[in-house]
């Protein structure tokens, strides 16, 4: 197999009634006879495996010598599950055990050797994921939101989590009496708008998804609006100063938007129970430099192969 190789995947487990969809980059010269190092890509809130964590991170890591799948989360992407657009983290958690059950079936996977890396939403879900799900041998976050305490702030923003909470419920009432499902957007619809925000990350996020930089068919930055309550009630960090032990790496940019990945990046490293942990801070790096930038996601890859080779 040639470098850059790419296999498109569907899997089902037993405890789901739909497919997940993936892809496997492999490493130069793959051998399926040899066994090899494995990492589970995670993609951003609203994002999708061809993007970031799919396109530039899981890349660069097969290339380094690593089988790395990047999956679509149940219910986006080109996975399966209705209704469409559910961003529930309870079921985010479970999507990385059923990838690594998938990953373990696979005879060139070395199953002592498993890491993860996610981005964005992604890395908070991959934060919270690893406190139970021990194959993970080592953990990335790229510019990690906790989604919970970020959909917490936004509704303090816009009226109170209370009125959130209600809000949904009215929302679940009237689909249960045949209401069609609603679906929130959560960028801007023009540039000119996001500039007008005056938030770097939205400023950046519209740049990203709504443009050639990053755009994806399946990247629609899309919200279901009837079952929000969960991420409302959840928090990625809790318990992760008891539960939350593998090498850790957490990297941050130190421009700070309304997201708030350098926040949650400092405290997942300070309450991570982690003997040995990382955080890698660069300067004037922002939340979407991260996601493709040289200034970012290229110098965060000049730590996390490392961390990777050494850690797995």
């Amino acid at each position: 197999m040639t470098t850059g190789a790419i296999e498109h995947i569907t899997f089902r487990n037993s405890d789901m009634y739909w497919d997940i969809a993936a892809d496997l980059h492999f490493p130069p010269d793959f051998d399926a006879s040899k066994s090899y190092p494995a990492i589970v890509a995670a993609h951003p809130i609203g994002s999708c495996k061809e993007q970031t964590a799919g396109s530039v991170y899981a890349p660069a890591l097969a290339e380094a010598g690593h089988v790395v799948i990047a999956f679509d989360a149940s219910f986006q992407g080109a996975s399966g599950g209705v209704p469409r657009f559910l961003e529930d983290p309870s079921q985010r958690i479970q999507d990385f055990s059923r990838v690594v059950d998938h990953l373990v079936t696979l005879p060139y996977v070395d199953e002592d050797r498993i890491g993860v890396l996610g981005v964005c939403g992604g890395g908070g879900y991959t934060l919270a994921a690893a406190k139970t799900e021990k194959r993970f041998n080592a953990v990335v976050s790229i510019t990690g939101v906790n989604f919970g305490r970020m959909q917490r702030d936004l509704a303090r923003q816009n009226g109170g989590v209370r009125q959130a909470l209600e809000g949904i419920a009215q929302q679940r009432t009237a689909e249960a009496r045949g209401t069609e499902s609603a679906v929130n957007g959560f960028l801007p619809e023009t540039a000119e708008a996001a500039k007008q925000t005056g938030d770097i990350d939205i400023i950046e996020a519209f740049d990203y998804y709504r443009t050639h930089r990053g755009r994806a068919e399946n990247g629609c930055v899309l919200f279901e609006a009837a079952h929000g309550t969960t991420a409302l009630g959840w928090d990625a960090f809790h318990l992760a100063d008891e539960l939350l032990d593998q090498p850790l790496l957490i990297v941050v940019g130190d421009r700070q938007g309304a997201f708030g990945a350098y926040r949650d990046g400092h405290e997942i490293y300070e309450r991570a129970a982690s003997a040995d942990k990382q955080l890698l801070e660069l300067g004037n790096v922002s939340h979407y430099d991260l996601y493709d930038r040289p200034n970012g996601a290229g110098e965060a890859l000049k730590r996390v192969v490392p961390f990777f080779a050494e850690k797995l």
